[in-house]
């Protein structure tokens, strides 16, 4: 159903609304510091956009977590973002959905940003018993550093480089996880290339 909603919604766009489409290849999948895929990842997705702050979009990427039938991951979110004076605010909804599992890992967020000047604050509100999240982000030139608080996990850090390689956008980062009864202590160097149409 979520699938068809969003093909109806593409389908019907007005004529001020943008549609855009990403991909992108990644060492590996690092997601609030935990690795997603022990390996490798390719993702993408694709965006809608209206003038009036509302957006939507679906994504998806490959995923390995060592159990039963996990091979994929698909994501579908819509939300809208407006700016008080010089606070912008971003209010969404995602979708976390795991198509090939067996142990039932779908949940679901409700997210808040706030970003005053450079500095970015983001709460997750895990729904029915799945836990928030918390994370500041502060960007310095194509330097970006962010660290993240996930409830029953553990922390993350998280520092990447952007730049341009080719006609595409490319990026190095060194990611920290620190377990917190969550059972593992992680840290990664991701290598990372993408292109949007």
């Amino acid at each position: 159903m979520k699938k068809v909603c969003m093909l109806l919604c593409i389908i019907s766009l007005p004529s001020y609304a943008a549609v855009s489409a990403n991909v992108s290849f990644a060492s590996d999948y690092i997601w609030r510091g935990m690795t997603q895929t022990d390996g490798p990842a390719i993702s993408g997705g694709f965006d809608f956009a209206a003038e009036n702050g509302f957006y939507a979009g679906i994504w998806g990427s490959n995923v390995n977590f060592n159990d039963e039938g996990t091979g994929s991951e698909l994501d579908y979110y819509f939300g809208y973002s407006f700016d008080l004076n010089a606070i912008s605010i971003d209010l969404g909804y995602v979708a976390f959905d795991y198509p090939k599992n067996k142990s039932n890992l779908d949940f679901e967020e409700l997210v808040l940003g706030i970003s005053v000047s450079d500095f970015g604050f983001m709460y997750a509100s895990g729904q029915d018993g799945a836990p928030d999240y918390i994370e500041i982000s502060y960007p310095l030139g194509p330097i970006n550093f962010s660290y993240g608080q996930y409830e029953d996990y553990g922390n993350n850090f998280l520092i990447s480089y952007g730049f341009t390689c080719g006609g595409y956008d490319c990026s190095l980062a060194y990611s920290d996880f620190s377990d917190d009864g969550y059972g593992a202590d992680e840290d990664a160097f991701v290598f990372s290339i993408a292109a949007s149409f």
